[in-house]
């Protein structure tokens, strides 16, 4: 399942959820936007979210950019559901 995410980086608590634009989820992370740590800090943090592992979350593109397309393996109606859950807040 491919997701777009907006990064906040140097956020004072780590967090996935929210709603930015039309169907981006927010993933706030302690980590700067620095040599990749906030990109890696936001994977780490939709795994988490989504119950997979770090290695089933894929970025797609925006490597330097905090808009994001992240890419999800796992079952594909749970992933669907738990994002829209995540997109409520």
């Amino acid at each position: 399942m491919r997701l777009a995410i907006r990064v906040r980086p140097g956020a004072s608590r780590e967090s996935v959820g929210g709603r930015y634009g039309d169907a981006a989820i927010v993933v706030k992370v302690n980590a700067r936007a620095v040599d990749g740590k906030a990109t890696e800090a936001a994977l780490r943090a939709v795994a988490d979210a989504f119950g997979v592992r770090r290695a089933d979350v894929r970025l797609v593109s925006g490597a330097t950019s905090r808009d994001k397309v992240v890419e999800i393996d796992g079952d594909e109606a749970e992933l669907a559901k738990r994002a829209e859950e995540l997109r409520q807040g």
